[in-house]
């Protein structure tokens, strides 16, 4: 597993405009940190994220869900193209497809996603629409190792927002996306300095179980970069 000494290599995947992509760019970007992004993966040509990637000097590649009769044959050869770059992490960035068992399996422990709500809470789509509809007074987002079980892996940190009345959709929105845009690097950053790992199914931290309900970002808030290496 990677160390201070050995370089974690990191595949994105990506469906979109590639913020998440970017903020982990970002937070990369000059740093004495022993992470590398080594290739961004999108199952959609022609996406912002791809020209983000690009623009940061990373390798890009597509492997079309529409090229594939079923979920199975598209999943093996995401596979075989994220292997090809030999990942130690792999990232999940506004990637909008449900994988299966197999694939999740195969990268198992080294499989991380973002989610904006705050799990158990609003799988799926649609979050911060359901979150308005049923009134909660707070929203947010989760960062999650994966399992087979959609949105339902080991927590790691969520952060919260609280819903104000004037709040819509798109403001709800782009408040979540801030937070994500905090969470999702310090997470990174945790697996990459090996103080984050998955045992026996249990996100934990330093050694230490993680509680079910994840960690919070209010309580890292002098951990917001990576440490310098040892």
């Amino acid at each position: 597993m990677p160390g201070t000494q050995q370089t974690c290599r990191i595949v994105v995947l990506i469906s979109g405009s590639g913020t998440n992509l970017q903020a982990l760019i970002d937070e990369l970007a000059g740093k004495t940190t022993s992470g590398q992004i080594v290739a961004a993966i999108s199952n959609r040509p022609d996406v912002g994220g791809l020209e983000r990637a690009a623009r940061a000097g990373i390798a890009t590649a597509v492997v079309n869900h529409q090229d594939f009769s079923d979920r199975d044959s598209f999943d093996a050869a995401l596979i075989a193209c994220i292997d090809s770059y030999q990942p130690d992490l792999v990232v999940l960035a506004g990637f909008m497809r449900i994988l299966t068992p197999a694939f999740v399996t195969h990268f198992h422990g080294r499989l991380l996603n973002i989610h904006p709500s705050l799990l158990p809470k609003h799988k799926g789509l649609h979050t911060h629409q359901r979150a308005l509809e049923a009134g909660d007074s707070e929203h947010g987002t989760t960062v999650h190792f994966v399992t087979a079980e959609l949105d339902g892996g080991p927590v790691v940190i969520q952060a919260s927002i609280p819903v104000l009345s004037e709040d819509t959709v798109a403001s709800l929105a782009a408040r979540v996306q801030q937070e994500e845009h905090l969470i999702y690097p310090l997470a990174m950053n945790w697996f990459i300095q090996g103080r984050l790992r998955l045992v026996d199914n249990q996100a934990c931290l330093d050694g230490e179980p993680i509680p079910a309900g994840g960690l919070r970002l209010d309580d890292f808030e002098t951990d917001m970069r990576v440490q310098p290496d040892a």
